[in-house]
């Protein structure tokens, strides 16, 4: 017996629905990967990536982030950003 596919209310947004995102950099400006959890998170709006790293910035420093950069497609908006006081 085939299944119906999942409507499309179940799909996964698409970059192009969420384009907002931050590049993780550790102190030389490189990348940093950590948890799946944290990794690859993508936001529909400005706010709404601002309000989750302002959430959880004390997290991503724990996991070895020393600075933030946000992005809008390919587009840097701003940072580097320390996470350090």
């Amino acid at each position: 017996m085939m299944l119906p596919d999942q409507p499309p209310t179940f799909r996964p947004p698409t970059p192009e629905e969420q384009p907002w995102h931050w590049a993780l950099l550790d102190a030389s400006g490189a990348e940093v990967s950590v948890e799946e959890e944290h990794a690859g998170a993508r936001f529909a709006s400005q706010a709404d990536a601002e309000s989750w790293v302002g959430e959880i910035w004390a997290e991503l420093a724990e996991l070895g982030v020393d600075a933030v950069t946000l992005y809008e497609h390919d587009r840097a908006v701003y940072g580097p950003m320390s996470l350090h006081a």
